[in-house]
């Protein structure tokens, strides 16, 4: 259990993204055969929030498969990397993320959209009210706190330094930081950090305190649009072929389930999954939960939410050009969402086909 989410483990993500390709010997065991196929899924929550799945089971949506909670993380990079060395049976992450590790040979694919970012959902850069940092060129050395490196905040916080100007060797002189989420607030205020990344609940309890401001929001760089993917190993995907469509296809319901059900009835359940789960945590940041923000129906995947960070990725030199194409990287087949009486795998689905 260390091992998912010791802080070193985090830090180290990027050396353990070269070792991924290992996990091709990984995975459940099993075949095909329906009856021999596993229903019962290993996944990592996050402290005092629900993830989509955990509200698909809690909803019925997962029928006969069974969720196992093995602990929590605070870092979609380890997540996926956990999912690909098959210590859990799904990862999610920020779509930059789950495009390094499939560079490395990592043998995932992404099969649905969990999160994104909308008016309602969204990450803000936030600054002390009185702070002296108004622009990019402020932000040269100092500090930016963020859950994890190398995911959906470092990307967003690139973004915005390369479009207002900065080099490549200013950029270098921000320096982003690992500081958990429910401790970002406090290491604002105490000013350890100059900028605090905060989304969602987290932002909305903190702006409700008062005496922050917001630098930027990744809503304001890139308008809506769906920003992480949960993937699957492979080999789990090939074994476990009707286990990986109930779990996809139900998490797609939950996600249409939150779209259409009023906000006040979305969080009651939530309160009430965290209560009944019985992990130690506080319920009030609950009731600032607004949207999970994906932006298309069901959670499906499309080349251009992936394409995004495939440019971006190779612009930094993190990626060669050309190593690898969106397509590739996931499938729709497991989500029968909206297709009554036809089988996912009848439409385009992936892996060059979607």
């Amino acid at each position: 259990m260390s091992t998912l989410i010791t802080p070193s483990s985090r830090r180290q993500f990027l050396t353990l993204l070269g070792l991924s390709a290992v996990a091709v010997s990984c995975g459940s065991g099993g075949g095909g055969a329906a009856k021999d196929q596993t229903k019962t899924l290993r996944y990592q929550g996050w402290a005092g929030s629900v993830i989509l799945p955990e509200l698909a089971a809690d909803l019925g949506f997962l029928e006969d498969v069974k969720l196992k909670w093995v602990g929590n993380t605070i870092s979609g990079p380890q997540d996926i990397q956990s999912a690909a060395t098959g210590q859990v049976d799904f990862g999610g992450a920020f779509n930059g993320a789950v495009v390094k590790l499939a560079a490395r040979k990592a043998p995932i694919t992404a099969v649905i959209s969990y999160y994104g970012v909308d008016r309602a959902a969204y990450n803000g850069f936030y600054v002390l009210k009185d702070s002296p940092i108004h622009s990019a060129r402020d932000l040269i050395g100092q500090k930016v706190g963020m859950n994890t490196l190398g995911a959906h905040s470092e990307a967003m916080l690139d973004i915005y330094l390369q479009r207002h100007g900065l080099s490549q060797a200013d950029v270098k002189k921000v320096e982003p930081l690992v500081v958990p989420p429910v401790n970002t607030e406090q290491s604002l205020r105490q000013k350890q950090i100059q900028v605090g990344v905060l989304g969602d609940i987290l932002r909305d309890k903190a702006l409700q305190t008062g005496g922050i401001r917001p630098l930027f929001t990744d809503h304001q760089l890139l308008g809506n649009f769906s920003a992480g993917t949960y993937v699957v190993n492979d080999r789990f995907l090939k074994e476990n072929p009707d286990t990986a469509r109930t779990f996809v296809t139900g998490v797609a319901r939950a996600i249409e389930w939150a779209r259409a059900t009023p906000r006040d009835e979305v969080i009651a359940r939530q309160v009430e999954i965290v209560k009944k789960r019985g992990r130690n945590e506080g319920t009030a940041p609950l009731k600032y939960w607004k949207s999970f923000g994906v932006a298309e129906t069901a959670g499906r995947i499309t080349d251009k939410e992936l394409q995004l960070w495939i440019d971006w990725l190779a612009k930094r030199g993190d990626i060669e050009k050309g190593q690898v194409k969106a397509s590739d990287l996931y499938t729709n087949e497991f989500n029968a969402y909206g297709r009554p009486g036809k089988s996912p795998a009848a439409e385009p689905t992936s892996k060059s086909g979607s």
